[in-house]
């Protein structure tokens, strides 16, 4: 009796839960509302073998239960119960799976008028590119992979030399538009999501995947990576910014090609010696974005998974072992060339290790050392400075 009142109490608990429950689906801001539907399908026919069996249960229980003088009856089969368990049994599976299957060839088999834009995955950041003004994406090759070259893109391909790079997490949208989402990963498996689209999809390292969407309402959407993929997992998130066209085609103007990435050196220095200050402290700021440093280590003094850059330099450190050390010039490259020798107290030995040059160490501690030393603030003055040369780059490339 008591296991009788206990499953019914389960079954109208859950129901209740299900009917009553704060949590719901984000807003639908794209035009998957097949995936709702789906997802409710798959609720009603689980929710009705729940109810069922559990009842079922409770029937069996109360119905068959020990009385005095009675003794059970020994059927060791029973023909006509196992076909209808049988047909059931299939007809709810394919209730279940029917739809999915006719909801994901849609999904990946976008309108021909679709705008591609790639997704570029790396523990743990975002980086998007949008094909040039005749719609082509140049090759990509991971053996290219550089500071300079995060995408891995072909130099000797004309197709990717108009390529629009967009080097942050950050991405824009056009209102009302289809989408065609082509998906890499440099390193780990990743999964591209925006829970409001509704649309998520693996991102298998050596491989391209790829779904597509149409964004319906505009706004702002967190995108969020829902693979596990590293103790830095929580931290890959990004934003899609959904606009109108034009708003759109004005954001994507002021975006650097690859062609003008390649040239950035030279315009932030002014042409001169790499060597200068200036020259260093954005290849350093470029090192930051393609190697990940900035997705464990923030520049604003927020916690993260490894210590904050901000006035890091010149502070001294407690390490693991209970020594402390001064945050200098040989500190820094020690830590970049070997991280797991002097780990910072509180933070996990996690950091791998990275092949750099000399000149590219250089450059990046130069950038460290810009965002501030201790009990001093020295924001980088490269940012304007970079800002208005790729914006003089941008002007004079489309102009030609």
């Amino acid at each position: 009796m008591v296991i009788s009142i206990v499953l019914v109490v389960l079954v109208v608990g859950s129901v209740l839960f299900h009917f009553l429950s704060p949590w719901r689906l984000t807003p639908l801001a794209s035009n998957w509302q097949q995936m709702d539907d789906t997802l409710a399908i798959t609720f009603v026919i689980t929710g009705v073998f729940f109810i069922a069996i559990n009842f079922f249960l409770v029937y069996m229980l109360l119905r068959f239960r020990h009385r005095e003088g009675s003794r059970a009856a020994y059927a060791p089969d029973n023909k006509k119960l196992e076909r209808w368990l049988i047909g059931g049994t299939t007809l709810a599976i394919m209730a279940l799976l029917a739809p999915g299957l006719f909801v994901y060839a849609a999904y990946i088999k976008p309108p021909p008028d679709a705008l591609h834009l790639e997704v570029l995955g790396q523990q743990w950041q975002w980086r998007f590119r949008f094909p040039d003004q005749n719609g082509k994406l140049g090759l990509s090759d991971a053996r290219l992979v550089s500071a300079a070259n995060p995408f891995g893109l072909d130099p000797k391909d004309p197709n990717g030399q108009n390529n629009i790079l967009i080097n942050s997490n950050e991405v824009h949208l056009p209102l009302n538009k289809p989408v065609k989402m082509l998906l890499r990963s440099q390193d780990v498996l990743h999964d591209f999501y925006v829970p409001q689209f509704r649309a998520r999809m693996n991102m298998v390292p050596g491989m391209v995947t790829s779904f597509w969407f149409t964004p319906t309402k505009a706004g702002r959407y967190e995108i969020l990576c829902a693979q596990l993929c590293g103790v830095g997992h929580y931290t890959m998130r990004g934003v899609v910014v959904v606009e109108d066209e034009a708003a759109f085609q004005k954001w994507l103007q002021g975006q650097p090609t690859f062609a003008m990435t390649m040239a950035a050196p030279a315009v932030v220095a002014g042409a001169h010696d790499q060597s200068a200050p200036d020259a260093k402290l954005e290849t350093g700021k470029q090192l930051a974005q393609s190697k990940g440093c900035v997705a464990c280590h923030s520049l604003d003094g927020s916690s993260g998974v490894g210590p904050s850059w901000k006035n890091l330099f010149g502070h001294t450190t407690s390490l693991s072992d209970g020594s402390s050390v001064l945050v200098d010039e040989a500190y820094l490259k020690k830590s970049i060339i070997d991280p797991q020798a002097q780990v910072v107290k509180g933070f996990a030995p996690i950091m791998p290790k990275l092949e750099m040059s000399d000149a590219e160490l250089a450059a990046l501690i130069v950038y460290i050392e810009s965002l501030g030393a201790a009990g001093k603030s020295a924001p980088p003055k490269i940012e304007k400075n970079s800002s208005q040369g790729a914006q003089q780059s941008s002007q004079y490339t489309r102009q030609q």
